[in-house]
């Protein structure tokens, strides 16, 4: 199983931070930002401590290196075509900075069309990413599925199909598959993965997934909210999301938690990472009830 979480990447070590706390969780895989997810400001690549970290990486058996593109990136936006084309140039550098970090596929939101139909958004969305791509690039942009937030474009597999047909460069896109997302979205993650994963392969095909976010959900099916949950303590539940984890048409998948941090009380803002029980959990295939209070009481 190729299995891990989100991992922070900070200075002053940086990759090398990022391999160290993937590696205390028991991971063989994880996912990092090139900076805040929530802005765009990023550190050159030679601040970046990268033969250190990938020397770590190396040691510790981490060959699997997801990105994630910061969520404020709206290539729908067809309403201000300044931020489009701020997009386009920021994704430039952050491929050159996926490339130089090692990352394989980055995952990416796909965007929102802002009340302007998702038909327009999809078809300027892979227009853009066809302007971002460039053809000797190694990163694969993973196109994330979404829940279905506000006016969001990426909920179902023939939206994501959509993005695909506007991409003259769309060997070099790929797919992510959020079970929350796709279970807020309203597909049978919890009863039907198989039909789930069926209808993917049809529309999209299933060459095209380079990763998995692992993630249970606060809602319920269809509900379009986006709240992740713990592993086993939401909606989806730890069968369902294990049976993924271990599905045997999924084993070269990287599988990334970006599961919430268990809070020990309701003043406590930081939390403790739930990764390395979720991930021990996963591999033995067992789910403990009480992983929550064992880190709390820790």
């Amino acid at each position: 199983m190729i299995i891990g979480s989100h991992v922070a990447m900070k200075a002053p070590k940086m990759l090398a931070g990022s391999a160290k706390e993937a590696h205390s969780y028991g991971a063989n895989a994880m996912m990092i930002f090139t900076g805040a997810p929530q802005n765009t400001r990023r550190k050159d690549v030679s601040e970046m401590n990268i033969p250190e970290g990938q020397r770590l990486l190396e040691m510790y058996g981490i060959k699997n290196i997801i990105g994630h593109a910061p969520y404020i990136i709206n290539l729908g936006n067809t309403l201000k075509p300044d931020k489009l084309e701020f997009g386009i140039d920021f994704m430039r550098g952050e491929i050159k900075r996926c490339d130089a970090l090692g990352i394989q596929a980055l995952s990416f939101h796909p965007g929102a069309h802002l009340k302007q139909g998702p038909d327009v958004a999809l078809k300027q969305i892979g227009q853009a990413l066809n302007e971002i791509i460039d053809p000797d690039q190694k990163v694969s942009i993973a196109i994330e599925t979404m829940a279905g937030k506000g006016t969001e474009v990426g909920i179902s597999f023939e939206q994501i199909a959509q993005i695909f047909d506007n991409c003259a460069q769309n060997d070099k896109l790929s797919v992510t598959m959020d079970t929350c997302h796709m279970s807020d979205a309203g597909y049978d993650v919890k009863n039907d993965f198989d039909g789930v994963l069926n209808e993917f392969d049809h529309i999209i095909g299933l060459d095209n997934l380079s990763v998995i976010h692992l993630n249970d959900s606060k809602n319920e099916r269809g509900s379009h909210k986006d709240r992740h949950e713990d592993i086993g303590f939401g909606t989806i539940g730890f069968d369902a999301l294990s049976y993924v984890a271990h599905h045997p048409q999924l084993e070269n998948v990287s599988k990334i938690m970006e599961t919430p941090y268990v809070k020990r009380d309701e003043n406590d803002k930081k939390g403790i990472a739930p990764f390395k029980p979720e991930i021990e959990m996963l591999l033995a295939n067992k789910f403990d009830p009480e992983m929550k209070e064992k880190l709390i009481n820790a």
